[in-house]
């Protein structure tokens, strides 16, 4: 079993649940590559230039700067960022308990899954994770990783709890410089009608299995043709029929979503049946 990230308790009032913390994502699956010499393929390293003197400068002679104005900087010591660091903690405190539906999903940022830190955390675990459930609201408060204090969630999934890490509010950009229609305009009834004919005809429940990372799998199959000195075939993409008409566009999809159904015989959940506070399973 994988070592702990974390481990520490969460509190809620005052009960203390201890707790581990394990990442809920794996990044061994990412392809990754590394910068080559496309004449001899040797791997490319990385040097330091120093621009003003347009010579190499070794680690010793680095500090880290912020430009507060243009080629102004203020320089930051190592002792400077020990001083700002945040102050490690072994706790997770909830502040509040929030309706899991009001959070939107550009504040959350990495997953994690909670464990009961031993067999008499077992009860508090699954006390706070079927309340939550129950209530269909989320835990918030903050956590302290790698001397960096972050915002974080901690709501239900199946049988886990877990703490994603969340953005603040300053690190979200507002959409008003993006000139945005308002809403409840730029559309005529009827358009709307098929609009929410087709939203049902697709509508279905969240199975994360169902979706496959194509460009992942193309990528890969595409390398292991290559080091067998095959030639690269790629699958030719789906092209999709230009469409100018907004409400044509519409009865054809919504066609179309018609006859895929018919054809697999499946059978339509009911509009309005899916809760919107179920918005991410992980």
């Amino acid at each position: 079993m994988a070592r702990a990230i974390w481990k520490g308790a969460i509190s809620f009032g005052l009960v203390t649940v201890p707790v581990a913390l394990h990442s809920a994502t794996d990044s061994k699956s990412e392809l990754s590559f590394r910068l080559l010499h496309k004449k001899d393929e040797s791997p490319v390293e990385y040097k330091r230039f120093c621009k003003e003197e347009d010579k190499e400068v070794s680690w010793s002679e680095i500090v880290k700067g912020y430009e507060i104005s243009k080629g102004r900087f203020v320089v930051l010591t190592e002792e400077d960022f020990a001083r700002a660091r945040a102050e490690g903690t072994d706790s997770v405190t909830i502040q509040d308990f929030v309706p899991s539906s009001s959070i939107a999903d550009f504040h959350f940022d990495h997953p994690y899954y909670l464990a009961p830190d031993g067999k008499a955390a077992a009860k508090g675990y699954a006390l706070l994770r079927d309340a939550l459930a129950k209530t269909g609201r989320v835990g918030v408060g903050t956590i302290v990783l790698r001397q960096r204090e972050y915002l974080a969630a901690v709501e239900p999934v199946g049988e886990a709890l877990v703490l994603t890490t969340m953005r603040f509010a300053h690190e979200i950009r507002s959409p008003e410089w993006l000139g945005l229609p308002a809403a409840g305009r730029g559309w005529d009834k009827r358009e709307m009608d098929l609009a929410l004919q087709l939203i049902d005809t697709l509508a279905g429940e969240w199975r994360p299995e169902k979706y496959k990372d194509t460009y992942h799998n193309v990528l890969k199959q595409a390398i292991q043709q290559k080091a067998k000195g095959r030639e690269i075939v790629a699958p030719e993409p789906e092209r999709r029929p230009r469409v100018i008409d907004l409400m044509d566009a519409l009865k054809a999809s919504l066609e179309k979503g018609r006859k895929a159904l018919a054809k697999a015989g499946a059978r339509r959940p009911p509009a309005g049946a899916r809760r919107r506070g179920q918005r991410r399973a992980a």
